[in-house]
């Protein structure tokens, strides 16, 4: 099974679209470091920076899915500190199973973290894994890009 981590950051529940003001995002943007476990079956660690503009912020918690998989949480709540959702992954590329995933944690505008049960076959036998993606604002700007 190839490491889904970053499916573990979440989707943020849009607030419905009613005459109040616009709510804060769960997170402030800035200089993001996050750290992605496979806890079981196979142990993996995975850290990553990334720059999140207001814009990005969305997208950053809907895991936009990765390069092998495609995700989606139809249910999903990100409010009072909070985060649970529940949903699937499938491969982009080459088919295979759904992988199903349920997870909760907790958000703080600098910080969160989440923990999930994965659940799949192969091979018409059951696997399930547990991962956790943990993430801290590390800078309120981000490095300067290199000229390319």
């Amino acid at each position: 099974m190839k490491p889904i981590l970053p499916l573990l950051a979440l989707a943020a529940v849009a607030a419905p679209a009613a005459a109040r003001p616009p709510a804060e995002p769960p997170i402030q943007p800035g200089y993001w470091e996050s750290t992605n476990r496979i806890l079981s079956p196979v142990r993996t660690k995975k850290v990553e920076r990334r720059c999140l503009t207001p814009a990005d912020i969305d997208k950053f918690l809907a895991g936009p899915s990765n390069r092998h998989y495609e995700c989606s949480y139809p249910q999903k709540s990100i409010e009072n500190g909070v985060i649970r959702m529940s949903g699937a992954c499938v491969k982009r590329k080459g088919g295979g199973g759904e992988i199903k995933v349920s997870g909760e944690g907790y958000y703080t505008p600098t910080s969160f973290k989440i923990t999930a049960t994965l659940a799949t076959e192969l091979a018409g036998i059951p696997v399930s894994g547990r991962a956790s993606t943990e993430a801290v604002r590390i800078g309120d700007t981000c490095p300067a890009k290199p000229d390319a």
